[in-house]
């Protein structure tokens, strides 16, 4: 068994490709209508057989209040690795992205927290290294 599709729920999936093809640098991978929205996916360009991540409509009423409840407590959706956080931070910051957490020393890997744009918060990390 292995994870094929993981989702990440947004507001808006235009905007939401624009975020994380334009300033993550995420690979599109399939886009196919389903009516009033898309089956919509990115990949890493490092992996793009890899696992999809899924930029799925948060449209469920449960969706809004769990997304909120998420962010009011400074917890993130999801995380990505990074090979570097505090260049990924500077390269991200740069771009005018916006953290709730700058990259923080927590032992076995360093984080860092930041705001998607599309009510979620992302959370990147990196291996300590040996």
């Amino acid at each position: 068994m292995r994870i094929n599709v993981t989702s990440v729920l947004v507001d808006d999936q235009d905007k939401a490709l624009r975020f994380y093809t334009e300033i993550l640098k995420f690979t599109e991978k399939t886009n196919v209508p389903l009516g009033k929205f898309r089956w919509l996916t990115v990949v890493s360009p490092e992996d793009p057989d890899g696992t999809e991540l899924l930029l799925e409509p948060d449209d469920h009423p449960a969706a809004k209040s769990y997304k909120t409840a998420l962010v009011a407590d400074g917890i993130p959706c999801t995380s990505f690795a990074v090979d570097d956080v505090q260049a990924e931070y500077l390269r991200l910051h740069g771009l005018g992205v916006h953290f709730t957490q700058e990259p923080t020393d927590m032992g076995p890997v360093t984080t860092a927290v930041f705001d998607d744009t599309c009510g979620n918060l992302i959370q990147i990390a990196q291996a300590a290294r040996a």
